[in-house]
């Protein structure tokens, strides 16, 4: 009868792998904190014995011992196999992560791989995550009268319960402990959060290529959550570009990138950022992408394949995150990446270094080499246009049967004007009409 090995059970031939052992110990602790290893069986299960002594037995011991750290004292004993004397090891530990020899193995099948820095941190967060949350640590400089009153009855009628005390209203959501402000309940509600946070901050910036050489706006932002997610919405929709469709007699502004998609983006940046971090969450517009960025890179076990392929969710900030889905911020299951795929299919998702990236592509820049319209094709023969030019030329891009009627409402002015700068515009050569009055239809000249 063979024997066959598993991610719990190691057979090791000799005492001469001791060394291999002590790694086979720490990986199996790391992947199921408990396991047996015998000496004298060879690891495809053939039972070859191994000879013993008091002194053999010492060895081992004292090799686990002086090898593993943190400190376990598995069982040693000899046993008898198929008749003949083996050396079985018990052991089991729940303080992981254990190191052999000063670096940590994981348990894969029947193979020790040595985990990456990353996996290590992982798995240090993942014992400690209850005790190393952030938005449930007490705040301890702040009182009560740092709380901004009027900020916490909007949210507690956003989320449909009465206020009736400061305290009391903290305390149903659990943002109080001992009678302690939580650091959730200042970064959502304190008057001035950055007196506590200097990372309650967001900055933004307009660059005007496709690297950060050449900086074009920049801006930054402090106060509590709520605010910092409206003024980078508020920021994007000025900064990118608006198209324009017609709802009966309504002009409805559209923008080159789906409001919900990158609003969603912005929430998810600041509900799961990394807080003990003191860098801010960042938006960055290039001439072709938006780039949303915060601190802290995916928690848990969760990968980029993960999160958009599977509707899977680890937060973070908990807290924080329960008290978004009372307001409708974000949905418990983890859709927001769906939401976000549903609305801008070509959204890419990317750690880089310390951060987590979501970059959109602006739809209004042309690819290289193809001409462009609207202010653009003016700068691209030499002619100037007028704001307002601009905007017909955009306009006729977007519908090229569009009336001089609809054009007054897009743009804001008179017909009258609409007709005297559509008259500059042929004047230019950046416009011209094709067929009639009535059935035919604008071109912009490329």
């Amino acid at each position: 009868m063979k024997f066959k090995e598993s991610e719990t059970v190691e057979f090791k031939k000799s005492t001469a792998e001791l060394k291999e052992a002590v790694v086979s110990i720490s990986a199996i602790l790391n992947k199921h904190g408990v396991g047996e290893l015998y000496f004298g069986i060879r690891d495809d299960g053939t039972v070859v014995g191994q000879q013993t002594s008091p002194k053999t037995l010492r060895e081992v011991s004292q090799a686990i011992l002086e090898r593993i750290e943190p400190k376990i004292y598995p069982k040693i004993r000899t046993v008898k196999i198929q008749g003949k004397t083996c050396v079985a090891i018990s052991f089991e530990g729940k303080d992981i992560p254990y190191f052999a020899y000063g670096r940590a193995y994981m348990r894969t099948a029947d193979e020790n791989r040595q985990l990456s820095a990353r996996e290590l941190e992982h798995m240090i967060l993942k014992k400690n995550k209850d005790h190393l949350r952030w938005d449930t640590e007490i705040c301890r400089r702040a009182k009560l009268s740092d709380i901004n009153v009027k900020k916490l009855k909007v949210f507690l009628k956003a989320a449909g319960l009465r206020y009736d005390s400061i305290r009391n209203a903290l305390n149903k959501l659990k943002l109080l402990s001992g009678g302690k402000l939580l650091n959730t309940a200042v970064i959502l509600f304190a008057k001035q959060p950055q007196a506590f946070f200097p990372n309650a901050k967001l900055r933004c910036a307009v660059f005007g290529r496709t690297d950060t050489s050449y900086i074009v706006d920049r801006k930054e932002f402090e106060g509590d959550l709520f605010y910092l997610i409206e003024k980078a919405q508020e920021y994007i929709l000025e900064k990118i570009n608006l198209g324009m469709r017609l709802e009966g007699l309504r002009r409805i502004d559209v923008p080159e990138i789906e409001k919900d998609a990158f609003r969603e983006a912005i929430i998810n940046a600041f509900c799961h950022r990394d807080y003990r971090e003191y860098d801010s969450v960042n938006i960055a517009i290039f001439k072709d992408r938006l780039e949303i960025r915060n601190p802290g890179l995916l928690y848990g076990d969760l990968t980029v394949e993960i999160i958009t392929t599977k509707m899977v969710s680890e937060r973070r900030n908990e807290l924080i995150a329960e008290l978004f889905h009372r307001i409708h911020f974000i949905e418990k299951w983890g859709r927001g990446i769906r939401l976000i795929l549903s609305k801008e299919p070509r959204t890419e998702f990317e750690e880089v270094g310390n951060h987590f990236v979501v970059r959109f592509e602006r739809k209004s820049v042309a690819p290289e080499g193809a001409e462009k319209v609207g202010g653009k094709v003016g700068d691209r023969v030499g002619v100037k246009v007028t704001e307002n030019q601009s905007k017909i030329l955009n306009a006729i891009q977007q519908n090229a049967h569009i009336n001089a009627k609809e054009l007054s409402l897009l743009v804001g002015i008179s017909t009258r004007k609409i007709e005297e700068n559509i008259r500059k515009l042929k004047e230019k050569s950046l416009l011209k009409r094709i067929g009639s009055a009535k059935g035919g239809h604008w071109e912009v000249v490329k």
